[in-house]
């Protein structure tokens, strides 16, 4: 029963993200990368202060506490920040592709470092999920920009670390508590990169629509970041994030319907390898 609430949570993870990246999209030349990170995870730690405030925390242990700020860190800012410089010089296609490498990497970092069996039911899950992103996005380049490319597989190798590290200081502290601290932590760390931005001109100009978009946008990651951090309490690194491949398959749905961008029969090919991906990593056993 828990390994199954650790799948639900990370499939449910997934479709957010998915949903997020749809009105990130929305919001394509409205707001710079790094001021939509901090409006967005700004607004994620506003909904879970309150809750914080009022839940009964537990005592962190010193040599707990900067591990835990600092894969707070390391999963959104410097994620977020790799991300966004590897997309200034390959497609959003290409980036996308690349960064469906999370879960494989995920499965490879966690056996080398012995913290997960690698099985090959799931390697062979992954690899097809991985297949059937790449399908969906459409990319058949291969990135112009070597280093464009190493940065976002940079930012999977971040995401990756975070997730494997996370899950012993999620059975030691509360996912609330952790949540609050490691979101908290990237916020302020962003606010560097925002400034160069001029985010005050920029959100000044935004629409009520705009505003409807951002709040979404920081809601769903308070709310999916408990999620995560619960798939990655109750299933292993490497399961959760092959779940976790929902994400881009969601927003190419939602944004065929709310944004009118086209789905043909090549995606529904996608769709389908993505899917039974998913279903052989589930089924593995670490």
């Amino acid at each position: 029963m828990s390994r199954l609430k650790g799948q639900l949570a990370a499939a449910a993870t997934g479709v957010q993200v998915g949903l997020a990246l749809v009105a990130t999209r929305a919001l394509a030349g409205e707001v710079s990368p790094m001021t939509l990170a901090l409006l967005r995870y700004g607004i994620g730690v506003s909904v879970l202060l309150p809750l914080f405030l009022r839940m009964r925390r537990a005592r962190i242990a010193s040599g707990d506490l900067v591990p835990i700020l600092a894969l707070g860190v390391g999963q959104f800012a410097v994620l977020v920040a790799l991300l966004n410089a590897g997309l200034q010089s390959v497609t959003a296609a290409q980036g996308g592709v690349i960064f469906a490498t999370f879960p494989l990497v995920t499965i490879l970092l966690a056996a080398a470092l012995g913290r997960e069996r690698l099985t090959v039911l799931r390697g062979v899950g992954a690899l097809i999920s991985f297949t059937g992103v790449a399908v969906c996005l459409g990319a058949t380049t291969l990135p112009s920009s070597p280093v464009g490319a190493a940065l976002v597989f940079a930012s999977a190798c971040a995401g990756a670390l975070c997730s494997i590290f996370y899950r012993p200081y999620l059975h030691r502290y509360p996912t609330l508590q952790i949540g609050t601290l490691a979101m908290a932590a990237a916020t302020v760390t962003l606010i560097p990169g925002t400034l160069t931005e001029a985010p005050g001109a920029e959100m000044a100009a935004l629409t009520v629509t705009d505003w409807g978009l951002v709040l979404f946008i920081g809601l769903a990651s308070g709310a999916g970041y408990l999620l995560w951090l619960t798939a990655l309490k109750h299933t292993d690194a490497g399961e959760a994030t092959v779940l976790m491949g929902l994400s881009p398959v969601t927003a190419t749905l939602v944004g065929a319907l709310l944004l009118g961008e086209g789905v043909g029969p090549v995606f529904l090919l996608g769709l389908g390898l993505a899917l039974l991906g998913v279903s052989l990593a589930v089924l593995s056993r670490g």
